[in-house]
């Protein structure tokens, strides 16, 4: 049943179950308390009137003498009476009105006090003690003496208080649910105003947070956890229409190229050559796109966490020579050198490793101009294997290095060789290869020469 009520329901609730309990508990104590002190007040008085009738007998010179003392002391107090009687039972002083019961029910007893019995007589309740006592000169067995003093004004006043109390009680229940209602609602406010600030988030309107400062400090991680997650989905929003886009714009060319080329050649008859050569044209572009978008679904991979196919130990060196052996025939076309030093082993994926060196080496081979170099160094450092590619040829500027491994990215027009059918996802892809090993990818370009770093640490790290 709980579930479906709200919070401020629920504390509303929970305040004034602990209010009735609290106010109902001290009303209790209040009522027990006071008929204890009821009672020890009668046992007072009655402690008090033995002793006076201990007195009276003391100096009493004779049974008339007493009981005329008995009644002097005794009869003028309302609601006290007493019973006297000798050995046989006589009657040497009774109370008007006052017959004890046979049997009475003791209310309390202790070693070291009177017994307290509580008696009903007359329509009266009473509080009464018994007890003996000799008379002055006198060699007669000890008399029978009972003392009452009544209880109905004590009880008419715990009947008043229970009333009271319970009036009270009720209405500050009652009073302390609206206090409780008040106060939850209130407390609240800061999570309707977070709730205010979450509807208006909308995939065109990001920049909505939580207001950490004017919320409790209760929330105020929550509030600040809610704004990273804010900070994380408009980031992931960013790159996703970042990505779209320059998806949008890297496959409209070659699908544009394609159709007019097919309406081109539907438009008139043409003979079979002619088709076949178009066919084929067709067909390299359709690769590219093939490749690009096997590309792009690799990077989407690496976007929702990369985990490594084959893990395995490998020495670095050795993959790297069997690449520039693949790199051979292209290289010496191009009058230029390749050369590789150095060791290392490195914990991971050997294919994906060959695929991240492989799409440095052929960006390289793309920018450097003939007669140019390329080295590759594998250098092991305290705690990584550091892969470094590097080439001779034109600088890049120092402002477009921290964009070299964004999607789709090409460096300016100058850098950018019409034969190459690159996407602009190489690098994406290195880096992700490199960050699923728990590494890092650094770049840089001065004095002529471009190098791209590749950190693996000795041991995989979680990606």
């Amino acid at each position: 049943m709980l579930r479906h009520l709200s919070l401020t329901s629920r504390l509303t609730a929970f305040f004034t179950m602990v209010a009735a309990a609290v106010v109902l508990g001290l009303g209790f104590l209040l009522v027990v308390a006071t008929d204890q002190h009821f009672l020890e007040l009668d046992r007072t008085t009655l402690r008090d009137k033995k002793l006076l009738i201990e007195n009276i007998l003391t100096h009493a010179e004779s049974p008339e003498d007493a009981r005329r003392r008995l009644n002097e002391a005794l009869n003028h107090h309302h609601g006290l009476y007493a019973l006297v009687k000798d050995e046989k039972g006589a009657t040497l002083f009774q109370s008007d009105g006052f017959s004890p019961p046979e049997t009475p029910d003791p209310k309390h007893d202790s070693p070291d006090e009177q017994a307290l019995e509580a008696w009903r007589a007359g329509g009266s309740d009473l509080h009464a003690i018994r007890f003996q006592a000799h008379m002055a000169n006198s060699s007669a067995a000890a008399l029978e003496i009972s003392i009452a003093v009544e209880t109905d004004h004590h009880k008419q006043f715990l009947s008043n208080l229970r009333r009271s109390l319970a009036i009270y009680a009720a209405v500050a229940t009652l009073v302390s649910g609206l206090l409780g209602w008040f106060a939850a609602h209130q407390g609240m406010a800061p999570l309707r105003a977070m709730k205010t600030r979450a509807a208006a988030v909308t995939g065109l309107q990001l920049q909505e947070r939580m207001p950490v400062e004017a919320v409790p400090i209760e929330m105020a991680d929550l509030a600040q956890e809610l704004n990273h997650m804010l900070d994380r989905l408009q980031e992931d929003f960013r790159r996703l229409s970042e990505f779209s886009s320059d998806l949008a714009h890297e496959l409209r060319t070659p699908i544009s190229n394609l159709l007019t080329q097919t309406q081109v050649t539907l438009s008139a008859k043409r003979d079979t050559d002619t088709y076949r050569d178009i066919l084929a044209s067709n067909a390299e572009e359709l690769q590219r796109l093939a490749r690009m978008v096997s590309d792009m679904l690799f990077l989407a991979k690496t976007e929702r966490g990369l985990d490594l196919p084959h893990k395995e130990r490998f020495s670095a060196a050795t993959e790297v020579r069997a690449l520039l052996e693949f790199y051979e025939v292209v290289a010496e076309e191009k009058n230029i050198r390749l050369s590789a030093h150095g060791s290392g082993e490195i914990q991971g994926d050997r294919l994906m490793f060959r695929r991240a060196v492989s799409n440095l080496l052929s960006n390289a081979l793309r920018h450097t101009p003939e007669g140019g170099d390329i080295q590759v160094e594998v250098s092991r450092e305290e705690n990584a294997v550091r892969v470094t590619v590097e080439n001779t040829g034109g600088e890049i500027d120092p402002k477009e290095l921290p964009r070299l491994f964004d999607r789709f990215y090409r460096a300016d027009p100058a850098r950018t060789h019409p034969g190459s059918d690159g996407a602009g996802l190489g690098l994406p892809i290195t880096k992700a290869i490199v960050e699923a090993h728990g590494g890092k990818v650094t770049a840089s370009s001065e004095h002529g020469k471009t190098r791209f770093c590749l950190a693996f640490p000795l041991e995989t790290r979680p990606h």
